[in-house]
């Protein structure tokens, strides 16, 4: 097997105890080539400075603002120099021979765009989270993942096409980036991998579940689950995949489900509740996309340079 340079991209914020574990099973693999760089997203509280001292190796960038998601994985896609560029969530943990069956299937044909490996919860190591995704419902802006919640049998032991590779994991051949862009940063946070896989696609590429490649993942450390923060920026961000990537007749209609059905339900459904916080942060949501209603910034594509 020949062994192409992969740069391998984390972002850390705060809890750099996950991403030195991360960091410890990353040094444990079979792969022979590859560079390891960790961006630091302006870390609020914990002093992210240990993560070189303990791994000298890596190259560290140290943002001096939030970029979210996307822009902080561009910070290191800027810096990269491998063929293939592999994401990885820092709140997750992989097997030493996870990369082999990555790169080879990327290597295998150029019409791959992208792929991502079986990906299990670190809580559950049986129990699988993503072997797959479904399509978008293109009025409801919701996907689901193939497998999610299953007990792994064996049921899922073969390569697969893919609507969406998962964010947590995924590998995208420097080529590909070249030719689509960089992540869409306008997201700062949850489906910016989903608008990244669909213009891979839109550009004639096929995405790939690899099933021989495993990690684990250690879901929502950093936001939380179901916190205020989180519904913010997940419904901000559904509306924003609808704006950018659903076209015609089709988008009319997921707008008018959208302003008639959804945010009435949901806002509702926060007022019976009488969750102050969550509907805050859903009215916040709301307002965002009034005020950025004509914002070019929306369908902005950074470029590799």
């Amino acid at each position: 097997m020949k062994y192409p340079l992969v740069s391998i991209i984390s972002v850390n914020y705060d809890h750099p105890e996950v991403t030195l574990d991360l960091l410890s099973t990353l040094r444990q693999i079979s792969y022979p080539n590859i560079e390891i760089i960790v961006v630091d997203n302006a870390s609020p509280k914990d002093d992210p400075s240990i993560l070189k001292r303990l791994y000298p190796e890596i190259i560290f960038i140290q943002s001096p603002v939030n970029l979210g998601f996307a822009g902080g994985n561009n910070l290191g896609i800027r810096q990269a120099q491998g063929k293939y560029l592999f994401f990885i969530n820092n709140d997750t943990e992989v097997e030493p021979g996870f990369l082999e069956p990555l790169v080879a299937k990327c290597e295998s044909d150029p019409a791959v765009g992208a792929v991502s490996p079986k990906i299990k919860f670190y809580a559950h190591p049986d129990t699988i989270q993503f072997c797959g995704q479904a399509p978008m419902n293109h009025y409801t802006m919701r996907s689901h993942g193939i497998g999610h919640g299953v007990i792994d049998k064996g049921q899922f032991e073969a390569d697969s096409l893919t609507h969406f590779v998962h964010g947590a994991a995924m590998m995208v051949p420097r080529s590909v980036i070249e030719k689509v862009g960089l992540m869409p940063e306008c997201y700062f946070l949850y489906y910016e991998e989903l608008d990244w896989c669909t213009s891979i696609k839109r550009a004639g590429y096929q995405l790939w579940y690899v099933h021989n490649s495993t990690i684990l993942h250690k879901e929502s450390i950093s936001t939380g689950k179901m916190s205020p923060f989180k519904t913010y920026y997940m419904n901000r961000s559904r509306l924003l995949y609808l704006r950018r990537n659903v076209k015609g007749l089709t988008f009319l209609v997921a707008a008018m489900y959208q302003l008639f059905i959804a945010i009435p339900k949901n806002l509702t459904v926060f007022l019976l509740k009488k969750d102050k916080g969550h509907f805050n942060a859903y009215t916040r949501m709301v307002m965002w996309h009034l005020k950025n209603l004509f914002s070019k910034e929306i369908h902005a594509n950074p470029r590799l340079d």
